[in-house]
């Protein structure tokens, strides 16, 4: 029964997206974040300044894309520094349990699925911002 209550306390005070993010390593998670923090300003920015300055409008369109970029391929390296790291701890231990090889491999997966999640958002963003600017406006 204290086992039970124990458990259900901390699984109510322990937000789920929270231990996500500590498990996937909160350097790269926190780089991230910030990368989809600034894509989104950046096209908030490109809204707001669509009436008014289209030159500052086409800018912020074009550093939401380099951020977004930037959060997918952040994801993508911590990713593969996380692989890197639990094959060399499975090297060490030799002979591994298969559940211990999937928590790796989840682990090291938690980042890449972040740096997605970012790049996805941005890209919503821009292309509604794309929408909002008429053909002419966009110079690739």
């Amino acid at each position: 029964m204290n086992t039970l209550t124990l458990t259900i306390k901390n699984f109510c005070f322990m937000p789920i997206g929270s231990n996500i993010y500590v498990d996937g390593g909160p350097l790269f998670m926190t780089l991230i974040l910030i990368c989809l923090l600034a894509s989104l300003a950046f096209v908030i920015r490109g809204f707001l300044k669509a009436n008014t300055s289209l030159s500052k409008a086409h800018k912020s369109l074009k550093l939401a894309i380099d951020f977004g970029l930037l959060g997918l391929v952040m994801g993508f390296f911590a990713s593969i520094i996380g692989l890197i790291s639990a094959f060399d701890t499975l090297e060490a231990m030799g002979n591994a349990e298969p559940s211990m090889f999937a928590a790796g491999l989840k682990i090291s997966l938690l980042t890449a699925t972040f740096g997605l999640l970012t790049f996805i958002i941005t890209r919503i963003g821009i292309i509604a911002l794309r929408l909002k600017l008429k053909p002419e406006e966009i110079s690739e």
